[in-house]
């Protein structure tokens, strides 16, 4: 393998990967939230099936109400799921409820504050005009409309609009499922006895989290130590649990204890790729294992959540079936200081972001962009994302940013 691909290219051959989009089922409707569409949404009915009162008053003829101070006889009442069962003559109105059918004859809605009720008679404010606060049949919707398109995460809205158009069920794209594995002798799970050279394990969390926020199941296949009958039997365990994605943590690059590839190669992986021209996050592997999609993540913990949101996210977006997966995630933004120039790599720095007197997005890196450092990701609003060879930059200039919070991590 030659020298580091740039990040469009790797993010290219990892979406290639997924092929197509997963298999789908029926879920009933409540358990279809965050889910993704795996088929249009289609009305099974007409929204609001008949013609009904949008206020609280009185159904009429506009005819009769066209004149100020008209004069009616109350006939009868409708409120919401009761309909008037008579029809609305000449000279004549209905007491109505908001929600209610529409009594046949009447063609406007007098609301209750515009009249003046004397027993069975009302006497109006101001005329009326025929459509005066009724809502007509498929204001909302009709029959065999669609609705949502497939590819959509179900929002509760959505949710909502399913349950409308009288959909109990839903199909949808099957669920992600996404085997992380942690390598290396120097981690601990947290509570465990750490040793003297060991460290808690983080970044499986990380990754568990982003891939429950794109709508995946996480499998943990817990902590494999370094050596290649370990990463044999972890191997075997993440076969076993039919993933669709493996991600392992660490051990990816060729060093003397970096044994991850060397195992995969040996259960018979086809390699992608392994060295990206990106910082932090460089030796980041892509393969093949079958039908088994393998990201190799690196190690240190921005390094790791970096090339997760960056690689992780979008073949889960494709396996899902959303559209336009691998779009850009960025958005505008201005430095709040002045940046030096930026190598050969493409460069991710932690920064908080905030709003200058004119709304305007500011990016400010933080202090420390040590790959190692959890803390100082955890409090970082998102990501500045510099060009390689990016010239300096001063305070005030344009730059693009990858906020966190837009991307559910």
């Amino acid at each position: 393998m030659s020298g580091p691909i740039p990040v469009e290219e790797a993010l290219r051959r990892v979406l290639a990967s997924a092929e197509a989009p997963l298999g789908e089922e029926r879920v009933p409707l409540e358990e279809a939230f965050g889910r993704v569409l795996a088929r249009d949404l289609v009305a099974l009915r007409t929204q609001p099936p008949f013609a009904n009162s949008a206020m609280d008053g009185y159904a009429v003829r506009a005819v009769d109400a066209a004149a100020p101070a008209a004069t009616l006889r109350v006939v009868g009442e409708a409120a919401a799921g009761r309909a008037f069962a008579g029809r609305v003559g000449a000279g004549e109105a209905v007491r109505i409820f908001t929600g209610a059918p529409a009594p046949a004859g009447a063609d406007a809605i007098v609301v209750q504050e515009e009249v003046r009720r004397d027993g069975d008679r009302v006497t109006l404010g101001r005329p009326a005009r025929i459509g005066d606060n009724l809502r007509t049949e498929g204001l909302d919707f009709r029959e065999g409309e669609r609705l949502l398109g497939a590819g959509r995460r179900l929002g509760p809205r959505d949710i909502a609009l399913a349950a409308a158009a009288n959909h109990a069920a839903l199909f949808v794209r099957r669920c992600a499922r996404v085997a992380i594995l942690a390598t290396g002798d120097e981690l601990v799970a947290p509570g465990e006895p750490l040793g003297p050279s060991q460290i808690v394990a983080s970044n499986n969390f990380t990754v568990a989290g982003i891939v429950e926020a794109c709508g995946g199941v996480p499998i943990d296949l817990g902590i494999a130590r370094d050596s290649m009958a370990a990463l044999d039997e972890a191997i075997r365990a993440a076969l076993a649990a039919k993933p669709d994605v493996l991600v392992t943590l660490g051990g990816a690059s060729v060093g003397d204890h970096d044994l991850v590839q060397k195992a995969l190669a040996a259960a018979g992986m086809e390699l992608g790729f392994w060295k990206i021209a990106m910082r932090p996050g460089k030796p980041l592997m892509h393969g093949r294992l079958g039908d088994l999609r393998v990201l190799g993540l690196p190690g240190n913990p921005t390094s790791s959540t970096v090339c997760a949101v960056l690689f992780l996210r979008p073949l889960m977006r494709a396996l899902h079936g959303e559209p336009d997966p691998g779009a850009d995630p960025t958005r505008p933004a201005r430095l709040a200081v002045d940046l030096k120039a930026n190598g050969p790599r493409q460069d991710y720095q932690r920064c908080a972001l905030s709003r200058d007197a004119d709304g305007r997005l500011m990016a400010t890196p933080l202090a420390l962009q040590d790959s190692s450092l959890v803390k100082v990701m955890a409090y970082a609003d998102g990501l500045i994302v510099r060009p390689p060879d990016a010239a300096p930059a001063k305070a005030g200039d344009a730059c693009r940013v990858l906020a966190f919070d837009e991307l559910g991590v």
